[in-house]
């Protein structure tokens, strides 16, 4: 750097290298610790030289030389030159890099399964065992009772022994309306299950058939005729739900409504049972003479004394009422809006369920929840890596989580039965006789196991049944079950098994997602943590699994500082990243750019398109700054006892506009809300620090 320059005459340069180290370690120093890239100047060391060698010889020939050097001392700031702010960073980065490798546990060891019924009909086809489905609904004026009933529908027409086929409505309501419903859709599957068993229909939702087919395939009698006593159901259903309550004339031709007064509420009801078909009656058969399937409407007693538990106090109810009806081994729980897709589903279960070498430890089969209305690019994202990637991977450490609707699960496991390899669960238990009582004193007997107050003192919540105490419920069940030392299978067939409706505006989805990261990281907090109670008793790569759902909201933390601080201290002038010159840049862009690449590149694997991975980042970065927040918040309220559970049911009706937006994938916000309101205020002071920046 010095080489072929002109000194003054007071430097040599055994009086100048040891300033031009000095130099290159004070520029060294400058530039690392505040992010410059300033180049080191030569004359910066021949000055300093210059200055030392003056002093020095003016001592030495003791001359009255006077040198004067000024030093000057600038007090740092609090925080200045962004010390704070790195190390801020710094810990955001380690929760990223730890979080990071929980989500890494669900992809180390994927289990892929395929079921061969064919063969389990040929070894079972006699022996198969009774299923009793589970349909829950809450609200008639938010899950309307039209999509409820094709649910219903879809599964009563499943291929399989009808009269080893039991369907269970919960109506958590209590509405004639949905009574009504079901009344009218028991009357059309006398004409829907023939139809669908004679052409093989899929799928067996009605509304769903009849809108998939293109209209050369709409033809035939037998199509025209299923068709118009369907329209003709729709109609009737359209009218009552419009007038808010069901004629004086249809009260009349059918009994049940008498269950009914005009001091009933969606809050405040008694116990409402029906058995609308009994497939132990010899009358209960369709318009081909083939026995129909079981179907019961249920509204368990609600006051307002009494705390409820939302779901699981609803399918605990059912657990109840079933054992003394139909008592099937095996339950099937679906959520109103999810039909049955594929009509052999039940069949698929019963492999696993029924295998000869590992049947006795399987708790349940969970099937993957699928949505029919997504779009090309899902816009407010998807589901897509949890059911490709992540659930495969915790079925490779004893099974995946319990995640709800499309759920197989043995009954005896939610009787709180531990597991034991001595011990077989018998799938071919008996089903109840008939006793010798009428239908009505039947019903009023069963509605006792529905009341409010038949789990005051038991178990019911704690040992036996749902779990209560928390908004996923079923997360808890499936987690507390193999604790008990049962596994569990995910079995994602190729035609879907369920089909719901997924989220179609963008407060929706974040309500959701509020609920949802609350329940995983109140299980966190609670006694059956996947830490403190999982551990010793599952496999570790899955109390990982676990452990990658609890800390989805804690996400939000780490996600705001990166979101705020940056662009507060750019608007300072002040960066916290490296320059793009800077060696420093590169472990930064490392990160970035394979972290992006993975998560691209896994994405398209799982069958998703460029852009919609691109709303899934965006999705990404909206949850964890608005439904993440309110979750932890509200958790460690409810953990301080400010705050009790709550279960916010996601309408499931869309205005025509806005559903028109959803196809045409034009983000709808919804209503107003504190979420959104996080969003805006984080877009605006992105924008201000930007546009101050550039001024």
């Amino acid at each position: 750097m010095l080489k072929g320059k002109d000194f003054n005459k007071w430097l040599n340069w055994g009086t100048l290298l040891p300033y031009c180290l000095w130099t290159i370690w004070l520029g060294r120093n400058d530039n690392n610790f505040n992010n410059r890239n300033t180049p080191i100047s030569p004359d910066q060391a021949v000055a300093l030289a210059t200055v030392y060698n003056l002093i020095a010889c003016a001592e030495k020939n003791n001359t009255s030389t006077t040198s004067m050097i000024t030093v000057s001392w600038k007090h740092l700031a609090k925080g200045e030159n962004g010390r704070y702010g790195w190390i801020g960073m710094l810990g955001a980065e380690l929760w990223f890099g730890f979080y990071w490798f929980l989500t890494q546990s669900l992809r180390w060891n994927r289990v892929y399964r395929q079921a061969f019924r064919e063969r389990l009909l040929q070894r079972y086809e006699n022996e198969l065992p009774r299923v009793d489905v589970f349909v829950c609904t809450a609200d008639p004026s938010i899950e309307p009772p039209i999509m409820v009933i094709n649910t219903v529908l879809s599964v009563m027409a499943y291929n399989y022994p009808p009269e080893k086929l039991s369907v269970y409505l919960s109506d958590d309501a209590g509405s004639e309306l949905t009574f009504y419903t079901l009344l009218e859709a028991s009357r059309f599957a006398k004409h829907w299950l023939p139809y669908c068993k004679k052409f093989n229909v899929e799928p067996r939702s009605p509304a769903a058939y009849f809108a998939s087919l293109p209209a050369p395939d709409q033809s035939g009698a037998d199509f025209s005729e299923t068709k118009r006593l369907y329209e003709d159901m729709a109609n009737k259903i359209d009218v009552v739900c419009k007038a808010g309550r069901v004629s004086d004339q249809a009260k009349l031709e059918y009994k049940g409504f008498s269950k009914w007064n005009s001091y009933s509420s969606k809050k405040n009801h008694a116990a409402i049972l029906q058995i609308l078909i009994d497939s132990r009656d010899e009358g209960a058969k369709d318009f081909d003479g083939v026995k129909l399937p079981t179907l019961v409407y249920v509204a368990r007693e609600k006051r307002l004394q009494h705390f409820h538990n939302f779901k699981a106090g609803a399918m605990n109810a059912l657990i109840r009422v079933s054992s003394e009806i139909s008592n099937g081994p095996v339950i099937l729980n679906v959520d109103c809006d999810m039909y049955s897709n594929n009509s052999n589903s039940i069949q698929d279960a019963l492999c696993f369920f029924m295998d000869e070498e590992r049947s006795h430890e399987i708790a349940f089969v969970q099937f993957p929840q699928s949505f029919e209305n997504t779009t090309k690019n899902a816009v407010y994202g998807s589901r897509r890596v949890i059911d490709e990637v992540e659930l495969h991977g915790a079925d490779g450490y004893g099974g995946p989580l319990y995640t709800g609707s499309g759920c197989f699960q043995r009954r005896d496991t939610l009787y709180g039965r531990e597991f034991s390899k001595e011990a077989r669960i018998d799938l071919k238990s008996s089903c109840p006789e008939k006793r010798e009582e009428n239908m009505h004193e039947l019903e009023e007997r069963l509605e006792r196991l529905a009341s409010s107050t038949y789990e005051q003192n038991t178990q019911w919540g704690n040992e036996i049944g749902l779990k209560y105490g928390c908004s996923v419920e079923n997360i808890l069940t499936g987690l507390t079950t193999k604790c008990k030392g049962w596994k569990s299978v995910y079995y994602h067939p190729k035609r879907k098994a369920f089909l719901g409706v997924a989220a179609t505006t963008l407060d929706q989805l974040l309500v959701q997602h509020k609920r949802w990261s609350e329940g995983d990281l109140n299980i966190f907090f609670s006694k059956y943590s996947p830490v403190w109670y999982g551990l010793g008793k599952l496999n570790p790569g899955l109390v990982l699994g676990y452990l990658h759902y609890c800390f989805w909201s804690p996400n939000c933390f780490a996600t705001l500082y990166y979101s705020i601080v940056p662009s507060l201290y750019l608007l300072k002038g002040i960066s916290l990243f490296p320059q793009v010159s800077s060696k420093w840049f590169l472990p930064f862009a490392y990160v970035i750019i394979a972290e992006l690449t993975y998560s691209f590149a896994e994405f398209l694997w799982s069958g998703g398109t460029v852009l919609g991975w691109w709303n899934e980042q965006r999705i990404w970065l909206y949850k964890r700054t608005s439904s993440y927040i309110f979750a932890f918040l509200d958790t460690m309220l409810k953990l301080f006892g400010s705050s009790n559970t709550t279960f916010i049911v996601t309408p499931k009706v869309t205005d025509e506009d806005v559903l028109l937006r959803y196809k045409q994938e034009t983000m709808e916000f919804g209503s107003a809300s504190p979420m959104l309101t996080i969003l805006s205020t984080l877009a605006m002071l992105n924008l201000f620090c930007l546009m101050g920046l550039v001024k």
